[in-house]
C-alpha cells in the first residue's frame, strides 16, 4: 500500500531532510552522545519554527498542519529522525501538545509555549516493573502514582520511569489515579518534591529517566483530564507516540537497509562484490519486503488517525507490533553482512539498531500490542 503525498507534504518532507543534513549529521549525533543534555534546546526551538511542534494543536493556539493531515506529516518528521538518528523529544512532546489540545482553552498559553518550542513538556507515562496499560473504559489499571485531595487542591505521590527528555523538561503530563479515576496532570519539573534520576538507555541521544513524586502540590487548575476523559486521552497519547515510534523505526531501518546495499556492490571477495552472491540477494529480498510492509503499516495507521481517531486503535496497534518486531531483525542483518566492520564502534549501524531496539520497547512492545489487538477484536465481537 502507497499513500502519495500532496506538494505541500513533499516539501515540507524535502525541508525537514535537510534541516536535519544541515544541523544533525552522524557526526553531530556522536557528539551530542558524549554531552550530557542529549540535545540543544536552541536547536529543538529552530525545529518548532519549523512546524515540527504544531501539526496536533489547533490554529488558534499557534498550530496548524500542512494539508490537513496532522498525524500523516507528523510521521514524516519521525521518518527523517530515524533517518539520521536525530535526537530531540518529538514523540515524548507530541503526546503531551495532543493530550493538551483535547483539553480546550484552559491550557492554550502553555501550549503555545510548548508550540513555539519555549518550553519542553514530556510525558511521564510508564512505571517501574510495568509495562504500557492501555485504558479500559473508564479505567486504567496498574497505575500507582496517585493524586489526594488536599483542600482545594491536590497532591501527587509517585515514581515514573522510562520518561524521555527528562532532564531538558520544563513540564511533565503525568498520568496518575485520582479520587474518582485516572487523571493527567501538569507538573512543573522544578516544582518542590520532584526528583529526576538519570537512567542508562540504549539509544545515545535519546534519553531517560526516573521522575519521583514526593507529595507535590498540584493546583486544581494543572488537572488536564479526569476519569473518562483522562482514559480517552491516554489512548489517544498511546497511538501517536506508537505510530511516530513506528515511522521512526522505519526510517532509522530504511537508512540502514541502503547503507547496506551501497556495501554490497562497493565490498568485494574472490574477485566478486557481494552484491553478486545470490544467498546475500535472497536476504535482501526479503528484508526489503519486510521493510516496505513495516512502511506500509506505519503509513496507514497514521492515515487511519487522520480520518477518524478512534477508529485507529487496531491499526495502530498493527503497525506498532509488527515494525517493533521486524526492524530490529533487519538492522541486525544489515550488520552481520557488514562482517567485522559492522560490530565496530566507528561503523554507524549500531546508531541505527539502538534506535529501532529502543524503539521496540517504547511506547508499547510487539507482545503488547498483540495483546491490544485480541482485546480489541475480542471487544467487537
Amino acid at each position: 500500500m502507497t499513500f502519495e503525498l500532496t506538494a505541500d507534504q513533499r516539501l515540507f518532507q524535502s525541508t525537514t531532510r535537510e534541516f536535519l543534513a544541515d544541523t544533525m549529521s552522524i557526526a553531530a549525533v556522536r557528539a551530542l552522545a558524549e554531552a550530557e543534555a542529549g540535545f540543544d534546546r536552541g536547536w529543538w526551538r529552530q525545529a518548532a519554527e519549523l512546524g515540527w511542534t504544531a501539526m496536533l494543536v489547533p490554529e488558534q493556539w499557534g498550530g496548524g498542519s500542512v494539508s490537513g493531515r496532522p498525524l500523516t506529516e507528523l510521521a514524516l518528521v519521525a521518518t527523517e529522525l530515524g533517518r539520521s538518528c536525530a535526537p530531540g523529544p518529538l514523540v515524548t512532546t507530541s503526546a503531551v501538545l495532543a493530550g493538551l489540545a483535547a483539553a480546550g482553552e484552559g491550557f492554550a498559553e502553555v501550549t503555545g509555549e510548548i508550540v513555539a518550542g519555549e518550553r519542553i513538556a514530556v510525558w511521564a507515562v510508564y512505571e517501574p516493573g510495568h509495562g504500557l496499560t492501555f485504558p479500559a473504559g473508564d479505567t486504567v489499571a496498574g497505575v500507582t502514582t496517585t493524586l489526594t485531595a488536599d483542600g482545594g487542591d491536590h497532591r501527587l505521590s509517585g515514581v515514573k520511569d522510562r520518561v524521555e527528555a527528562a532532564e531538558q523538561a520544563d513540564l511533565f503530563l503525568v498520568t496518575a489515579a485520582g479520587p474518582d479515576g485516572p487523571v493527567q496532570v501538569l507538573v512543573p519539573a522544578d516544582a518542590p518534591g520532584v526528583t529526576i534520576t538519570p537512567t542508562w538507555t540504549l539509544d545515545l541521544v535519546r534519553r531517560t529517566a526516573e521522575v519521583r513524586f514526593e507529595n507535590v502540590a498540584v493546583p486544581a487548575a494543572a488537572v488536564v483530564h479526569t476519569g473518562a476523559a483522562a482514559a480517552a486521552a491516554l489512548v489517544a497519547e498511546i497511538q501517536v507516540t506508537a505510530t511516530l515510534t513506528a515511522a521512526e523505526a522505519v526510517g532509522a531501518t530504511d537508512r540502514a537497509f541502503d547503507t547496506t546495499v551501497a556495501w554490497m556492490f562497493d565490498r568485494y571477495t574472490f574477485g566478486r562484490p557481494l552484491a553478486s552472491y545470490q544467498a546475500l540477494k535472497h536476504r535482501m529480498a526479503d528484508n526489503k519486503t519486510w521493510l516496505e510492509a513495516c512502511r506500509a503499516t506505519a503509513e496507514a495507521a497514521a492515515a487511519d488517525h487522520d480520518d477518524d481517531p478512534a477508529a485507529a486503535a487496531e491499526s495502530v496497534s498493527v503497525a506498532k507490533s509488527y515494525v517493533g518486531a521486524k526492524t530490529p531483525l533487519i538492522v541486525q542483518d544489515c550488520v552481520q553482512i557488514h562482517g567485522g566492520i559492522g560490530v565496530t564502534w566507528e561503523h554507524d549501524l549500531h546508531l541505527y539498531l539502538r534506535r529501532v531496539t529502543l524503539g521496540r520497547a517504547l511506547y508499547g512492545t510487539p507482545e503488547e500490542h498483540r495483546r491490544r489487538i485480541t482485546d480489541l477484536i475480542t471487544a467487537a465481537a
